[in-house]
């Protein structure tokens, strides 16, 4: 069986078996992807489709065993609790959620110049993209902490 006729075929059972395990919408579309890929991967021969069944059951609930493995072993800090550990001041604290709620790449260039110090041409080096990248998402940055302490004050 190629590995579209087996997605079709077993990608629900596989779903509900994951979801009872994980709990968790994100870890359960992981371990189907990852339980496919090894399919791919491996190509295994099998005797019959009860075979391809049970083996495709074994290696998702062995992904799923792995995944609680890691988040028992890698606990998540929701963001709210990391603000609050990161500095003292409340007035600090704002600015950390503020920060921690910026795109990714944002927040990267404003740390890296405001908290850490590096010039806009280190920056640029560092991350791999031009000095022009750097200094728009600076002004970004600096455009939504405007915009937010303007809403904080203005209340």
């Amino acid at each position: 069986m190629d590995l579209e006729a087996a997605v079709r075929k077993h990608s629900e059972m596989l779903y509900r078996i994951c979801i009872v395990i994980l709990g968790s919408e994100q870890d359960t579309q992981d371990a189907i992807q990852e339980t496919f890929c090894k399919y791919l991967e491996k190509k295994p021969k099998f005797v019959d489709g009860e075979h391809e069944k049970a083996w495709l059951i074994k290696v998702a609930t062995n992904h799923c065993r792995d995944i609680q493995r890691f988040r028992f072993r890698h606990p998540k800090v929701p963001i709210d609790e990391l603000a609050g550990t990161l500095v003292s001041r409340q007035e600090d604290r704002e600015a950390v959620r503020e920060l921690l709620q910026m795109p990714p790449n944002q927040r990267a260039v404003m740390v890296l110049h405001y908290v850490e110090g590096y010039q806009v041409k280190e920056i640029a080096g560092i991350l791999g993209i031009t000095e022009h990248a750097v200094k728009k998402r600076l002004q970004r940055g600096r455009e939504q902490f405007r915009t937010a302490w303007k809403e904080e004050y203005c209340r």
